[in-house]
Parts: structure tokens; sequence; C-alpha cells
């Protein structure tokens, strides 16, 4: 199977910065300058939302002088969280163009128009030339990647000396199969969960020195299991949340994620690595 290919049907949606456009309009938001908050329902694309974000930038030595690439940027969430927060810059990579032309749609509807920046391209071949940022970050996006040797070594090609390697992902927690659709795959076949032994071990073979290595597991269920509660009790979905964007499968979707997580089918790591 290309992965290029099917990560990209998976994602891709028709005319969607219309309808984020519509959705906020209906929420309220109008023309209103936008911050990481107001979005952190619908462009926070991975468990544990806008704090698991928080979590991991803490975790990081950024300044207004650090050059980001974020790698699988999605709606945009984390990027415009950093630049609004720590005043960075970032360049953010997706495959879809659909989701580069919404986030750069948010960025300006943000007034970050100048900090951050999106373009379609592939994290197997980054479109950046060698040494170019101080720290790459990606969250919830190498469970789509079947060559992750590929993925980490280019991701280490663009980072200088001593840059850091920010990670928050899915993996592999025993044999057992997942339970699909999750979040990132409506079936097996377009995922490619590793293990934590076997992450570490191509982590390090393609330059990379694991600094801080975090089981995020338990935190992610109580998350999930709140969500569900709160969808239980309210009677209409929120028009800003990742549903109205990825449709109706999408809550059944993160329903099974939580019950992998449960089951100890899957883990959620958060892990920082520097460029040795």
């Amino acid at each position: 199977m290309d992965d290029a290919a099917e990560i990209t049907r998976h994602y891709e949606r028709e005319s969607l910065v219309e309808h984020l456009r519509s959705a906020l309009a209906k929420s309220g938001l109008g023309e209103k300058q936008l911050s990481a908050r107001d979005l952190a329902q619908l462009d926070q694309f991975h468990s544990r939302g806008l704090a698991a974000t928080v979590e991991l930038a803490k975790a990081l030595p950024i300044t207004e002088a650090t050059r980001v690439v974020d790698i699988g940027s999605g709606l945009g969430g984390p990027s415009r969280y950093l630049a609004e927060t720590y005043g960075c810059t970032v360049h953010g990579v997706d495959l879809s163009q659909s989701f580069v032309e919404a986030a750069t749609f948010l960025a300006e509807r943000s007034g970050l128009g100048g900090k951050v920046t999106y373009q379609r391209g592939n994290a197997l071949s980054l479109p950046f030339p060698a040494d170019a940022f101080d720290l790459a970050w990606t969250q919830h996006v190498a469970m789509n990647i079947s060559d992750r040797a590929a993925l980490y070594g280019e991701t280490c090609r663009v980072l200088r000396s001593g840059g850091h390697f920010a990670i928050f992902d899915v993996i592999a927690a025993s044999n057992e199969p997942l339970h699909f659709p999750v979040p990132w795959a409506s079936v097996p076949e377009s995922s490619f969960l590793v293990t934590a032994d076997e992450m570490r071990t191509v982590l390090a073979k393609e330059g990379f020195r694991i600094t801080s290595w975090t089981d995020c597991t338990e935190a992610g269920i109580s998350w999930f299991l709140e969500r569900e509660a709160e969808r239980k009790q309210s009677s209409t979905p929120p028009l800003l949340a990742l549903g109205t964007v990825m449709g109706p499968e999408f809550g059944q979707a993160t329903v099974n994620l939580r019950r992998n997580l449960s089951e100890g089918r899957a883990a959620l790591i958060q892990a920082i690595c520097e460029k040795v």
C-alpha cells in the first residue's frame, strides 16, 4: 500500500476552509481574533488535546529564537500554540492540502500569519535543507508511517546538531490487535504502530539520544473518559470539534482508541530526543 496515498485519503476534506468559516460564525466567534484556547477542541488532533501540547512544550528549551518544524501539522493547533506562547517561528508540513489550507486560514484568523507557515509535503522527504531547525515536533504522526527509519532519519537531517526532537505518539503495548477504526486509520492496513523497544532502537540508529521518556497512557485514558462523559451530557455536539472535520465515524474511533489503551493493546508516550 502507498502510505502517502492512504494517509491523504483518510484526512483530505473538501471545502474545509469554508466549513470552518461557517462553524466559527455559528459559534459566535465571527471575525474575532482567535486564541489557542478558542480552537482547542478543534485543532489539537491528538490524545489529551491542548494539555498534551502544553506539557510537551514545557519539557523543551523553546525561546523566541527557536526555529521549529511541525511534521504532520494537521490543522495547526500545536504550531499556533508554540508561536502564540513562545514567540518562535514554526513551519508546518502536512500531506493533506485541505489541512494545509485550513491551518493557514486559522493562523490568519489568529494573527499569527507572520510566525507560522504551512505547506504540503511528505515527512519522508521534507522540503527543507539540512540543519535548518532547532526543534522538530510530531504529535500522533508516526502511526501512519510504515518506514519509521526514514521518518526519523529525515527528521534528523533537518535538525542542527544538538537540536531536539519532540514526540507524542501512540505505540504498540502488546501483540493483541487494535480495535478499529481509530483516529488515524479506518483499517489495520494503514496503521503502523511499533513497540517502545522498537521505537527506541530506530531513534538511536537514526542519530538521536533519548533524554526523556514518559508513559502518558493513564492520563490519556482519563482524558478520553472525561470527553465521553461530556458528550453523553450534551444534547448537541460542539460546532468547533474534530468530529465536525473528520465525520460521524470519528466518535467511535476515539472510543476505540480509549478501549485499546485501557486493554493494554496500545500506549501513549512522550519522548524528547537530542540529535547527537
